[in-house]
């Protein structure tokens, strides 16, 4: 299920596709002309490093695929659009990058379609849609890409930036994310700071690098005060609520149990706190509780989380803007762009 949120006027949305026969994308003239997307991408935003006479050449097709004139040397679709794919779309965390997209994408009059990420191992079809929808474009959130895949975006010429990658599999691929690493620092430090000393760490899914960042930072801090992290204290799991409780259940019943548990994810925290009610412990006067992302259930659970924030509707703006900025053929200062986490103290947390 494919939807259209029309940014260009901040109205409504519309399920499926617009009169996509009007429209072309960078790369289909490109074909068409013999050049590269980026010499498409010059004449479009009027750029003057085009030889005359491709320029001809390339406004002509533009203006038989239905372009416009948009200003001294440029020209636009009518009706531009790029795709906003998800692996799933389950917390409140992803309509926020929506938020930050939309927005980014609006300012330039791009229309954002959100797509679920599909099950198309080897990508050929997948890119094929893309194209043939004329959509200039993808953000992939949270989506894992493999190399036959990469290859054919690349073979049809479709601009794709990510926002926190599983896995990164060319460094070509330019992503957005979070300081993870300097996230799970804080939050373990925050810990050590009220006297705990047996902090326990719940992990997401290893082959995450968001996961594996976090928990380097909770490694990371725990060093720095001479402290060594302790395997039975550890658990891997789900991103959601029952991997959180049932990973407490287990570490929480341990003989010598932590004073703190460090949850790598705002919904496993709200199953941590579950899974401690339900053994009989309070939170934080037994055992203290932190998560990661500060999504708005956060602050309404009992009593409220103490956890990271990471800003999701900023890196769907700097998403949105890297990936207009590839689309254009313009460089981009680095491949990967991290901003900055946040911990937000609330009541989960006390001391020891």
């Amino acid at each position: 299920m494919r939807y259209s949120f029309r940014t260009a006027t901040g109205k409504g949305s519309t399920v499926g596709r617009e009169s996509s026969d009007r429209r072309a994308t960078l790369a289909a003239v490109a074909r068409a002309a013999g050049v590269s997307v980026s010499t498409v991408s010059k004449v479009v935003n009027g750029r003057t490093d085009v030889a005359p006479e491709t320029r001809v050449r390339i406004t002509e097709l533009l203006s038989r695929h239905g372009y416009i004139a948009r200003g001294p040397g440029g020209v636009q679709s009518a009706a531009r659009t790029v795709e906003l794919v998800f692996d799933a779309m389950q917390t409140p965390n992803n309509l926020e990058i929506v938020r930050g997209a939309i927005d980014a994408a609006s300012a330039e009059e791009v229309h954002v379609v959100v797509a679920l990420m599909p099950d198309d191992p080897l990508g050929a079809a997948w890119a094929r849609r893309v194209t043939n929808a004329q959509h200039e474009g993808m953000i992939l959130v949270t989506s894992s890409i493999n190399p036959q895949q990469w290859q054919h975006f690349r073979e049809h010429d479709i601009p794709v930036v990510t926002i926190d990658p599983i896995n990164i599999p060319s460094p070509d691929i330019p992503s957005v994310g979070a300081t993870n690493f300097n996230g799970g620092m804080d939050a373990t430090a925050h810990l050590v700071s009220l006297g705990h000393r047996r902090i326990g760490f719940i992990e997401g899914p290893p082959e995450a690098m968001v996961s594996l960042a976090r928990l380097h930072g909770y490694h990371a801090a725990l060093s720095q005060v001479g402290l060594s992290s302790d395997p039975a204290l550890m658990r891997a799991a789900a991103f959601t609520f029952d991997g959180g409780f049932l990973a407490a259940m287990q570490i929480l019943a341990l003989p010598e149990r932590p004073t703190a548990l460090f949850a790598s994810n705002d919904l496993q925290a709200l199953g941590v706190i579950e899974a401690a009610r339900s053994l009989g412990l309070r939170v934080p006067q037994d055992v203290s509780v932190v998560g990661f992302d500060d999504m708005p259930a956060a602050q309404w659970s009992a009593p409220p989380l103490t956890t990271v924030r990471q800003p999701f509707a900023e890196m769907g703006r700097v998403a949105m803007h890297r990936l207009l900025r590839r689309i254009a053929g313009e460089p981009l200062d680095s491949p990967r762009v991290e901003l900055a986490t946040q911990l937000l103290v609330r009541k989960s947390t006390a001391p020891v």
